[in-house]
């Protein structure tokens, strides 16, 4: 009779220590995301410096906001949204691809198109002179 009376708290403590262990998974699981997203949010007050990496007071509320965003359930994309809508897209060390921004995805690919036109025709043009 007294060891099943043990048994129960060792049941008790093992069940604790397992939601314990779970929840401190969880939290740092959290404190992964954050930092992944901080990383790619550039701090408006350094000089090119990401969020994470940064000291200051603004960096230190958006990285709360971010936490708070992720203990809410939202997505990395809809927390990008919100800081771009609130601080515009200068916050994202890597711009979002859209129409906006089209130009400026493309531009590299139509340099080189023009690049390639005009070398092949100065080159035809050289062989046939």
């Amino acid at each position: 009779m007294i060891l099943n009376h043990y048994f129960k708290y060792f049941l008790l403590l093992f069940i604790s220590l397992f939601l314990f262990y779970f929840e401190a998974l969880a939290n740092d699981n959290l404190d992964n995301k954050v930092k992944s997203l901080t990383l790619e949010l550039r701090c408006m007050t350094c000089q090119n410096q990401s969020i994470y990496d940064s000291d200051a007071e603004f960096s230190n509320d958006i990285k709360k906001i971010v936490k708070k965003k992720f203990e809410e359930g939202k997505s990395e994309y809809e927390i990008k949204q919100f800081l771009v809508e609130r601080y515009g897209e200068y916050i994202l060390f890597k711009p979002l691809f859209n129409f906006k921004n089209l130009f400026l995805w493309a531009f590299p690919f139509i340099l080189l198109a023009i690049g390639l036109f005009f070398l092949i025709f100065l080159n035809r043009k050289n062989k046939v002179s």
